[in-house]
């Protein structure tokens, strides 16, 4: 296991202020209805929810952004938005956090991804998506990539953030993952697809266990399985490390050479998991773009990921919080 003082957290944590991380990746609005459930429909055997408020976050590569802004860096997002309505709702959430929206790329083929949650009594009762899974083409494509490398010119890191909804194409992930290693930049992936062979330069892959499970191709039921699949997934493609995210059994770190490092899990209380792994990514590119080892940016994503899954909804951890949770 590694360790790490609350001095170094502070002194890593003080060099996360304007760290330039660009964000490429799947951006979505999440939508939030809340209220409480006081009968059943007389149309059908489902709870009537009495809504009471409403609100919005950044989902997706989005939360990602987020969590770099709580932490104080200066993210910068790329990906592609509808021609609608929800894409000024996007826009207009950026904005607010002092985020610009140049790297928004409209597409009128298809629209802004939204997943809206209808909570009662903090738990979700239903969710309904609005996307679009379809690759983009080629001009969007285009258009994209030359925005990414432009940006990250005087970029820091770079989090690609893939939620399987059309962006990140085959050809893309080879024109940015490529330009990124040529400037020598750090790079931090949250995978979805199966195969990870176009996952390919970065520096840290962050499947969960499902993901890492069905890409390595090993049935991970016990720690020998899990190193068998971490370490599979390490030599089958370029990367400098695989941090594979557990849930409650914490994280399993695998760097060059076979080295294996297990991350016990800090959560208190879990209320709610959603955009953990974006939380993960973030702190990870992050931590790393401060000087910290991958161990040790590891080990502030574990805790950071302790603290988000102990709010309900898409939610994002601050430096505050982040130092407190490692004191304690």
């Amino acid at each position: 296991m590694s360790t790490l003082t609350s001095e170094r957290a502070r002194t890593l944590t003080a060099a996360f202020d304007g760290k330039r991380i660009v964000v490429l990746g799947d951006l979505m609005l999440d939508e939030f209805i809340w209220g409480r459930v006081r009968r059943i429909s007389p149309e059908a055997p489902v709870p009537v929810v009495e809504v009471e408020r409403q609100t919005l976050a950044l989902g997706g590569a989005g939360n990602v952004v987020s969590n770099l802004v709580a932490l104080g860096a200066a993210p910068s997002p790329l990906g592609v938005v509808g021609d609608d309505v929800d894409a000024e709702r996007l826009r207009y959430a950026f904005r607010a956090l002092q985020v610009g929206v140049d790297g928004l790329v409209a597409d009128a083929s298809r629209p802004t991804t939204v997943k809206t949650r209808i909570i009662a009594h903090n738990q979700q009762v239903v969710r309904a998506d609005r996307e679009s899974r379809i690759a983009i083409g080629e001009g969007i494509e285009d258009r994209v990539a030359a925005r990414f490398e432009s940006e990250i010119k005087t970029a820091d890191a770079v989090v690609v953030s893939d939620y399987s909804k059309g962006l990140l194409t085959a050809r893309l992930l080879g024109r940015t993952l490529k330009a990124a290693r040529g400037r020598g930049l750090i790079s931090c992936l949250d995978p979805k697809l199966r195969s990870f062979s176009h996952y390919q330069p970065v520096t840290v892959i962050t499947p969960n266990n499902q993901e890492a499970s069905e890409a390595a191709g090993v049935l991970i039921h016990d720690e020998a399985s899990l190193i068998e699949a971490g370490r599979k997934l390490l030599t089958s493609i370029d990367c400098r490390a695989v941090l594979v995210t557990r849930g409650e059994e914490g994280m399993s770190l695998f760097t060059d050479g076979g080295r294996v490092t297990h991350i016990p899990t800090v959560a208190r209380e879990v209320y709610d998991v959603t955009g953990a792994g974006d939380t993960v990514v973030a702190t990870l590119a992050l931590s790393l773009a401060a000087g910290a080892t991958v161990e040790e940016a590891a080990v502030l994503a574990n805790h950071a990921a302790g603290v988000v899954v102990g709010k309900v909804g898409t939610a994002s951890v601050t430096r505050d919080e982040l130092l407190a949770t490692i004191r304690g």
